[in-house]
């Protein structure tokens, strides 16, 4: 059975943007902002087992969402958008699927190159 892949944002909006690009099942978990120890733990022991992908937000917010999760999550792989884009559903659909193309399979769409 092949593993699961699951993949961390902040929002539901970074979520609809993400998955209107994605061409393969993945879990796709919303911490909405960051997140209590009790919240951190509830999150993170269900998918201890499964490749898990990072991508938040470049703000303050978002790096410290990532540091937390870092400490919790070791293995995770972590995404980024660039600062001037700085949150992930402002970040244009082009860039953003070049980034998750390193780590997913990615939809046909006309408008993204390859």
């Amino acid at each position: 059975m092949e593993e699961e892949k699951v993949l961390i944002v902040e929002g539901k909006s970074d979520r609809k943007r993400v998955e209107s690009l994605l061409d393969e099942p993945v879990k796709i978990i919303c911490t909405y902002g960051t997140l209590s120890e009790e919240k951190l733990e509830n999150l993170i022991l269900p998918i201890e087992d499964f490749d898990v992908y990072i991508l938040v937000d470049q703000d303050e917010s978002g790096e410290k969402l990532r540091k937390q999760l870092k400490r919790e999550l070791p293995n995770a792989t972590h995404l980024y958008t660039e600062k001037e884009y700085g949150q992930v559903e402002t970040t244009p659909l082009d860039f953003l699927a070049s980034v998750l193309r390193k780590s997913f399979i990615i939809k046909d769409v006309p408008f993204l190159p390859n």
